[in-house]
């Protein structure tokens, strides 16, 4: 039976024509405007440093990504569930990044802005091909690329996943489109494959076949919306759409499968003691309201937002209920003329689904990052839907192009501003401080990324009030006490190392940091069975064989000392500390030559470190 012409016909007018409309001079101009004011506004990332949270188990403390492409590294990538997730192609771009440029910030933040462009020029081409609206694809992409609450997916090096499943998630919009033109196998393959990269590098992708459904309405107007006929017209014209969708569904489930196991053995799934149904369904109301509402009003942008102390109050709830409901009537009855706007309403709300707080994951209520592939469909329902509303006006088009340059100059403002706060932990830390209370998360972090500097006392006042906000924080307490143990403050240490040890007990990080505490308080013996207990606790914990080295050295033990040594800088040699102390142990031993590189080396990882400096001067002096 021939299908109806559907009432939004000129729509699908325009996918036929773009069919056939390839890039012309117009296109390849707009192209470049947005890769150079993409560029323009982030290439400051070049000069950026990790920040810490979450970049030194990815990263920096990572040995297996950070000693770049390796055959052990790929088979554990495939096998691992590090950092409480699953997605090897993700770690398989750091490990990459690390080969060609080492443990330079700038440099992996760059490859993660060469993807932030790639992701907008897909933007472009998805709705330039599918709607043949030049302008308007135009306009989408530009707020995709230029949006404030973007930029923590692309100044973050941990975020390589966020762009880089977008990325797939993206060609597979393309792949979709050329499969709507003219189905067949082998192109409905590459959609499934687009699709199945893009869920190794994030599972966010799991909502990608409902967003093709929703694509089927509009632009692709492979389903009519709305359906006259009855429910079972409907449910005729809808079946055969969805039951294409079932091979790309049961990819999104097993992606679902993996990641829960994933998360739920990393400890990153909370229980519901923790987090509460009713806490949950709030939190996820009111955090659906916030995404909304920061799209429009983007300030105040920090890094973790953590629930409220007291929950959230009756008025917040129905408020951000009452939002919604309001929005989602008005694009249902939208639609019955402009279909964009129910479809890019129901792409915002159900890709947010898998993050919005249901399965509570981590501690936050919610994130900036999770709005980077929602927020197209919401660009998608403003720009299409509102240049449609503008066009009946004479001077509508006009007034609309004016406004949007305006909005967009101001993104660009506000986000190059974004960017700059993510130049090092200490910036982004301290202003996310001044836009949250309680943030017990982002006060660890800060104390953490102070400490690193050197900055003892103002790190220590950072522990202590992470340690106000939850007395048994654990690495609050082993940062404190390790921070008192430099500051050669040991008897004030103590306390918080005992307490942390009674947390818990086979702790190796806490035995060496006591071990070092004791020792500066001259209770070598005491010292000794600490660090031979942290020793036997975690065997390959490059920091312990480092201290016992140290510490069997100064007591004469010079060969003993040195294989300790030896050991540790062969677990991590990248650390300063560990290179420093077999250098000092070397050169106590008379090998002046032979401590050398050790010293130039812990030079070169921390230029910061005195020491270092000055057994690199003794060295070179004895090495004549």
């Amino acid at each position: 039976m021939a299908r109806k012409k559907p009432k939004h016909a000129s729509a699908a007018k325009d996918v036929r024509s773009a069919d056939s409309l390839p890039f012309d001079g117009r296109d390849l101009g707009i192209l470049l405007a947005l890769i150079l004011s993409t560029l323009a506004v982030y290439a400051q990332v070049r000069g950026h440093q990790f920040i810490g949270l979450d970049d030194n188990q990815y990263l920096v403390e990572n040995p297996i990504v950070a000693r770049g492409l390796t055959f052990g590294g790929i088979a554990w990538a495939f096998t691992t569930f590090h950092a409480a997730n699953w997605h090897p192609l993700t770690w398989l771009s750091h490990m990459l990044d690390c080969q060609l440029f080492g443990l330079n910030a700038g440099a992996h933040l760059l490859v993660n802005l060469a993807f932030h462009v790639g992701n907008t020029v897909l933007v472009f081409w998805f709705f330039r091909r599918v709607t043949g609206a030049r302008w308007c694809s135009a306009l989408v992409a530009g707020f995709f690329a230029l949006h404030p609450l973007h930029v923590e997916s692309v100044a973050w090096a941990s975020e390589r996943k966020d762009v880089l499943a977008a990325f797939f998630g993206l060609l597979a919009l393309v792949a979709y489109a050329r499969y709507a033109e003219k189905t067949s196998w082998p192109r409905y393959a590459l959609v499934a494959l687009c699709l199945a990269l893009g869920l190794i590098c994030k599972p966010m992708l799991v909502t990608w076949p409902f967003v093709l459904l929703l694509l089927d309405v509009w632009p692709l107007c492979r389903l009519r919306w709305p359906v006259d006929e009855g429910n079972s017209s409907s449910l005729r014209q809808a079946w055969p759409l969805l039951r294409e969708k079932i091979p790309l569904l049961a990819i999104a489930l097993a992606s679902v499968f993996i990641t829960f196991i994933a998360q739920t053995r990393g400890g990153a799934v909370r229980a519901l003691a923790d987090a509460p149904l009713g806490l949950r369904f709030a939190n996820a109301l009111v955090s659906y309201a916030k995404y909304f509402i920061a799209s429009f009003w983007p300030l105040e942008r920090g890094v973790y937002y953590p629930f409220p102390a007291g929950g959230y109050s009756l008025w917040q709830i129905a408020g951000a209920a009452a939002l919604l409901a309001f929005i989602t009537v008005g694009a249902v009855l939208a639609a019955r003329r402009q279909p964009c706007w129910l479809v890019g309403w129901l792409w915002f709300l159900g890709t947010l689904v898998p993050v919005i707080g249901l399965v509570q994951v981590g501690g936050q209520a919610m994130a900036d990052r999770y709005h980077y592939l929602p927020s197209i469909g919401l660009f998608a329902a403003l720009v299409f839907g509102g240049a449609a509303l503008v066009a009946r006006s004479p001077r509508g088009p006009a007034w609309a192009a004016g406004v949007s340059v305006v909005l967009l100059a101001l993104c660009a403002g506000l986000t190059a501003r974004q960017v700059q706060r993510w130049r090092d932990g200490v910036s982004l830390f301290t202003y996310t401080l001044s836009v949250t209370t309680d943030n017990l998360l982002v006060e660890y972090n800060l104390g953490h990324a102070l400490g690193q500097r050197g900055e003892s006392e103002a790190a220590l006042r950072h522990f202590k009030n992470a340690l106000r906000l939850d007395p048994d924080l654990f690495d609050a307490l082993i940062n404190a006490g390790m921070t008192y143990n430099q500051m050669a403050r040991p008897a004030e240490g103590l306390p918080y190392l005992e307490r942390a040890l009674r947390l818990f007990p086979n702790s190796s990080k806490a035995h060496t940091q006591r071990a070092i505490a004791l020792a500066q308080l001259g209770e070598k013996a005491e010292a000794l069975r600490e660090f031979r207990r942290a020793l036997e606790l975690a065997p390959r914990d490059a920091e312990a064989h480092s201290n016992l080295g140290l510490i069997l050295a100064r007591q004469g033990e010079l060969a003993a000392g040195t294989r300790h040594l030896l050991e540790a800088v062969r677990l991590n040699p990248r650390s300063a500390e560990a290179q420093n102390n077999l250098g000092l142990v070397l050169l106590a031993g008379g090998d002046a030559r032979a401590s050398l590189p050790h010293c130039e080396a812990a030079l070169r990882l921390n230029p910061r470190l005195d020491s270092a400096r000055e057994n690199l001067r003794r060295a070179q002096a004895q090495a004549r």
